[in-house]
């Protein structure tokens, strides 16, 4: 084919097939009267970038920075989460219901996207504002949650991180007793278990434990980039015979690390003077850590907009070494589709959380990721499957079971 087939041929796939992206992060200032997403804004993602790339389905993510695993540190988070979850239902029932609806199932999922409008979803990063309340899940669940991770960046008290790779310091060597109270109570409610954070052996013991397929909402594939937050080829095993799905995320330093350092040093030489001229103390990762929940979010909420200004500025420059990019992305898909099979593979961004490569830096340029699917080979059915028919596929197993479960 020539590229302007190849480019037609993709456009049609693209607008016929349902796109679902399983994570983008949110900062609730952006959820306001005055200050929506029905504007462009500088985040990743927005109404119209959705439109403009042909993003049909974000999963709006509920995220609590990891603390102290005390009442004061349950309490705090828990505060945190309900203001996201306001923030969401603010969305689709105030600011934008003409635009934008809440879906909770995949029956919603396609009679929204029929109707014409955007679907927002709900996920939450870290099962940490759960506090020691078993109750909560159910409570988080009646709001509209649909996957959620039970730790981040460290330990939460319900499961070990991927970080403790780091130092090889563990607090639970996998999950925690309420921890494996949780995963049940998740399986009850239908809400599917996510695994990118946590560690290997807490993905493992959770696979020995639950009752449901599980997701990994936004990691890649370890063999290729050799991070903690990717799933080496053990753990994809265990997800395919689990039948669940890895959602490839688009995230720099998970998908090729030799091409992020060397872009990485001119970026964040950049993004120091950014920050300078914000007149904000550029933090490393160590020191980010550090700080304490409310802190945590007011440097991400600076971090978001140093990255908009950023994104800008870096598209004018020149002779900067290349950027990781939608092939490097979809090397990941090819990788893990070959490993496991195509049914168990799907796409995330993890926009406004980090994530973005050249190519697909924002929601505007969701097209790009399908041309290079139709440029390797991709069939529509598999495209299809990638973009949401896997990820709906085990949402709906998730479900089911859990109504058996529910009648006991």
């Amino acid at each position: 084919m020539t590229e302007d087939q190849l480019i037609a041929k993709a456009k049609e796939i693209h607008n016929t097939v349902i796109t679902l992206d399983t994570h983008c992060d949110i900062n609730i200032k952006n959820f306001t009267d005055s200050i929506n997403y029905t504007q462009d804004l500088n985040s990743q993602i927005t109404l119209p970038k959705m439109k403009k790339g042909g993003l049909d389905v974000a999963w709006f993510i509920v995220y609590t920075g990891q603390d102290s695993l005390t009442t004061e540190g349950f309490e705090k988070a828990h505060k945190i989460a309900m203001s996201k979850f306001d923030a969401i239902h603010r969305l689709v029932d105030t600011i934008a219901p003409d635009q934008i609806a809440l879906a909770t199932n995949s029956d919603d999922v396609r009679r929204i996207h029929t109707s014409g409008k955007k679907v927002a979803m709900i996920g939450i990063e870290n099962g940490y504002p759960v506090g020691t309340d078993i109750d909560n899940v159910k409570k988080f669940y009646d709001l509209g949650a649909r996957y959620m991770s039970l730790s981040h960046n460290g330990h939460s008290q319900l499961c070990d991180s991927n970080t403790g790779e780091a130092d090889n310091i563990w607090l639970h060597k996998g999950l925690s007793d309420l921890g494996k109270e949780v995963i049940k109570e998740m399986n009850t409610w239908g809400i599917m278990i996510d695994v990118s954070h946590p560690s290997k052996e807490s993905m493992r013991q959770m696979i020995e434990l639950t009752k449901a397929p599980i997701i990994a909402s936004h990691s890649s594939a370890r063999a290729l980039c050799d991070h903690s937050r990717n799933l080496d080829d053990e753990q994809l095993q265990w997800l395919k015979e689990n039948g669940g799905v890895v959602q490839t995320v688009a995230f720099s330093s998970y998908l090729n690390t030799e091409k992020h350092k060397k872009r990485a040093i001119k970026e964040i030489e950049i993004g120091k003077q950014i920050a300078d001229s914000m007149g904000v103390t550029w933090l490393e990762r160590e020191e980010v850590m550090k700080l304490s929940s409310e802190e945590k979010e007011v440097y991400y909420d600076f971090l978001g907009k140093m990255a908009a200004i950023r994104r800008a500025k870096v598209k004018k420059m020149k002779d900067l070494p290349p950027a990781v990019d939608v092939t490097d992305f979809v090397n990941h898909i090819d990788y893990m589709v070959d490993k496991i099979g195509i049914n168990h593979v799907g796409i995330s961004s993890d926009f406004d959380g980090g994530g973005g490569i050249d190519g697909w830096s924002d929601a505007s340029e969701t097209f790009n990721v399908t041309l290079e699917l139709v440029k390797r080979g991709y069939t529509q059915e598999e495209i299809e499957k990638l973009w949401s028919g896997n990820l709906l596929r085990v949402m709906d197993e998730v479900q089911k079971i859990a109504k058996g479960l529910q009648k006991g």
